[in-house]
């Protein structure tokens, strides 16, 4: 009996456990997660503004036992492709454990690394995300205690997981302090890396947003030090903040990168061809791999796809699973009234056509939050087996 072992547990990851563990028979599917849940990502933003809870958006793995899916609790810190195993912590006790395996694949996610932003080892604590379950939770704290001051969002050089995340930590930022009566005692600054907010697809319209929120969007300018109360950019302005949501660049964990696999993500064969270069049973799917695309759920899960139809393949499986790179996707832009209902913009991504053809509706509209709720409780139910009772 083969052994599949899945590192990651997330949207990628347990796409391709979900779809193995329907269309293989006598395999042995082993996730390995370092925590024993899953916070999902696209409605994260909301729980700024509390029109998202956390018991919506978290599921544990518990259910996914009853379609053949074991889940390992544990921390990777080290993979050996050329013998075919993978060595673990164990979260609790620190003990070491190896897995063996005939197919690998990666899906850990990217982690985020700020080590070549200069102070960035001392004042790691005055930044915060909406990426993960403390950081957008102190960025919460933040939005609703302060009195004034200015609030700084950072967006990284693309790809970046979550491509709208800092527009929208913006936005939200701007309907949060509007709401509370004190907008007017705040600055909100947008600096960016890239040449205009990402996706490119709407970043026109979020342009005219902003102007309308009274948002300021610096492009083109890398931040390389943060001190207690201020950023720097490679250009050497300096912007002083009071609430700092800084996303770093993103890579992928260490071992990988130790394994030889690829930084700063791992290298792939080709977009539908998920296989490392050198390694035949090793894939990598989700955010971890080289992929022309945004990093985002979507993609994730389509990766996901082709990663399983590969393995099938390899496998002497004929049938395959439907899929392509192309997918509706949504933005949240606040409220510029200062209502906690946020909106959003709708786009559109196919990237199957050279050059990718994309498409948006300029109208921002309550519609698309809804829709976007929608969307990602059917990727959770499905993937883990599970609905939350409301």
């Amino acid at each position: 009996m083969k052994n599949i072992v899945i590192i990651g547990g997330g949207i990628g990851g347990m796409g391709v456990a979900t779809t193995l563990a329907q269309k293989l028979k006598n395999v042995n599917i082993t996730v390995v997660n370092k925590e024993d849940f899953y916070f999902a990502g696209p409605s994260r933003p909301l729980i700024l503004t509390g029109e998202q809870r956390y018991a919506r958006i978290i599921r544990g793995y518990e259910e996914v036992g009853k379609i053949g899916i074991n889940v390992v609790i544990g921390n990777v810190y080290k993979i050996d492709p050329d013998n075919r195993k993978i060595y673990l912590s164990d979260s609790s006790f620190n003990s070491a454990k190896e897995l063996s395996y005939d197919y690998l694949v990666l899906a850990p996610g990217i982690v985020f690394d700020g080590s070549k932003i200069t102070g960035y080892d001392k004042y790691w604590w005055k930044n915060t995300t909406v990426y993960d379950p403390g950081r957008v939770n102190v960025l919460k704290q933040r939005l609703w205690t302060a009195e004034k001051g200015t609030v700084v969002v950072y967006a990284p050089k693309a790809p970046y997981r979550c491509a709208p995340a800092p527009t929208e930590t913006a936005m939200l930022a701007h309907t949060i302090l509007s709401y509370r009566g004190v907008r007017n005692k705040f600055r909100i600054i947008h600096i960016d890396a890239n040449d205009k907010t990402q996706p490119p697809v709407i970043a026109d319209v979020v342009k005219q947003i902003y102007e309308k929120a009274g948002i300021e969007l610096v492009t083109n300018q890398e931040i390389v030090e943060i001190g207690e109360n201020y950023v720097v950019t490679k250009s050497g302005e300096k912007y002083n903040y009071d609430i700092l949501a800084m996303l770093e660049p993103n890579k992928v964990p260490r071992f990988i990168e130790e394994a030889g696999l690829g930084s700063p993500f791992a290298d792939v064969r080709s977009p539908q061809d998920l296989r490392t270069p050198k390694y035949d049973d090793v894939l990598v799917v989700g955010d971890a791999a080289k992929l022309p695309f945004p990093k985002n759920q979507e993609i994730a899960f389509e990766s996901s796809q082709f990663a399983a139809n590969k393995i099938l393949e390899m496998e002497g499986v004929s049938e395959k699973v439907s899929v392509q790179y192309a997918f509706v996707g949504w933005a949240y832009v606040g409220n510029l009234e200062g209502k906690l209902e946020t909106y959003s913009l709708q786009f559109q991504l196919d990237l199957t056509k050279q050059p990718p053809a994309a498409a948006k509706d300029p109208v921002m509209k309550r519609e698309y939050t809804l829709q976007k709720d929608n969307w990602e409780q059917a990727y959770l139910s499905r993937l883990f087996n599970y609905k939350v009772i409301e």
